[in-house]
Parts: structure tokens; C-alpha cells; sequence
């Protein structure tokens, strides 16, 4: 394997901890009103409505529109089912920056200062590139770009989103490697071209529901991103 030039990563899940920072932050604001709703249910809930919302957008029945906004209408989905209504407008802005607010894992940080060494870094993730940079100002990330669905106009795993990250660096696909801990997003980057490595969190919806091995072949794997960067010479 040629090494790549430029590497573009997933965010949720992959390099940051969403589940848990989602129940955080919904539990610190909303429990004034709901004091014994289960907190990470509400998180999994939210998530359960980000590729259904993003659907909408990738079949044509709704315009683009960012992760921000997307995050928002799913919000007010949810909410009746946790028995909240008629929350003030201004709460529903502050959760719903929660987003902005996750911590990455452990491995995180220390793996992308040694990647940088070598490499250009940029997330091509489907939040948007306020989202990407309060998230990289939270984690002390440092990137080169902010690529993805706001800069392609649509979300993985339609093609162009990967192939106008490429772009953006005057890169061949062939040059670039999409690194994940969903093996959905690196097959869809390899039909493009790209190269693929998989990182490990197999805690990403609770204990052992993640993927601890991708599940379909890849050009490297590591046990987390501090693995995968030994396996890049970084």
C-alpha cells in the first residue's frame, strides 16, 4: 500500500465519545423538567434520528441542509416521547449545541499531533464546519481543513462527499485515506477510490455494541487511532 498524502476522518463515534457527552448535557439542562428521565436513552433516541434525517436529504425529498439544523428538528421529534413540551426556545438552542460540546476519546488528541507529522488531516464528517471547529477548539485539534457534507453539499455516503474532500487538496482519491470505526463509511470510500483504515470503538453505543474489527476488508485496522498512526510510521 502506497502510503497517502491526506487522511479524512468520521467525528461521531470515531473520535468523539457522543453518547456519553449527549447524556450529559441533555441531563444538565433538562432535568429540571424531567428528573428521572434515563438520560442515555434520550442520547440514543437523538442518534436514532440522524441518518433517518439525513435520508431525507440524500433521496432529494429535502434540500441540503447542515447537521445544526438537522440536529434540531430531530430534537423536537424526541422530545414528546420523553414527555417534554413546551420547552422554552432558547433551552432547545442551548441543547442542541450539545454536539458542539463532546469529548474526544482517550487516543484521540495525542494520535492526530503524530499523524500531522506526516500527513494533512481534515474531517469528512456529516456535521457541519461550525460543529467540526468547536469540536476541534473543545479537543485541542488541530486540522488543516474542515471537509465533509457542508463543503459537498450532501452526506456520506453519497460519492461526492468523499471525492470533493480529495478535491479540496488537489489529491487523487488513490492519495487519500478515510479512517473510520464504520465499516459502511470506508466501503463507500473505497468505491471511490479512497483508502481505508478502521479504528476500533467498540463501546460506541455501550458496552461491546461497536465494531471491535471491521467487518468487511480494509487496507489497515488498528485497536484505536493511536494504533492505526504506529501502523502509518507515524
Amino acid at each position: 500500500m502506497a502510503q497517502p498524502k491526506a487522511l479524512f476522518f468520521d467525528v461521531f463515534g470515531s473520535l468523539v465519545d457522543w453518547r456519553t457527552g449527549i447524556a450529559r448535557e441533555a441531563e444538565r439542562l433538562l432535568k429540571p423538567y424531567a428528573p428521572s428521565t434515563d438520560w442515555i436513552a434520550f442520547a440514543d433516541a437523538w442518534r436514532g434520528e440522524y441518518q433517518p434525517g439525513m435520508e431525507e436529504v440524500r433521496s432529494g425529498r429535502q434540500t441540503f441542509a447542515k447537521l445544526d439544523i438537522l440536529h434540531r428538528r430531530n430534537l423536537e421529534r424526541i422530545l414528546p416521547r420523553f414527555g417534554l413540551k413546551n420547552l422554552p426556545d432558547r433551552l432547545l438552542g442551548e441543547l442542541n449545541l450539545a454536539w458542539h460540546k463532546l469529548d474526544g476519546w482517550p487516543d484521540v488528541a495525542e494520535a492526530l499531533k503524530r499523524l500531522r507529522s506526516r500527513f494533512l488531516l481534515a474531517p469528512c464528517s456529516n456535521g457541519n464546519i461550525a460543529l467540526m471547529a468547536d469540536l476541534a477548539r473543545r479537543n485541542d485539534w488541530h486540522w488543516d481543513a474542515i471537509l465533509g457534507s457542508e463543503v459537498a453539499g450532501d452526506f456520506k455516503p453519497k460519492p461526492r462527499v468523499y471525492l470533493a474532500a480529495c478535491e479540496a487538496f488537489n489529491l487523487a482519491p488513490s492519495e487519500c485515506m478515510m479512517v473510520a470505526a464504520h465499516t459502511r463509511d470506508l466501503i463507500a470510500a473505497a468505491q471511490c477510490g479512497l483508502q481505508t483504515g478502521h479504528i476500533a470503538r467498540p463501546d460506541e453505543f455501550g458496552p461491546n455494541t461497536g465494531e471491535p474489527v471491521p467487518t468487511a476488508p480494509v487496507d489497515l485496522a488498528g485497536k484505536d487511532l493511536a494504533d492505526l498512526a504506529t501502523k502509518l510510521r507515524c
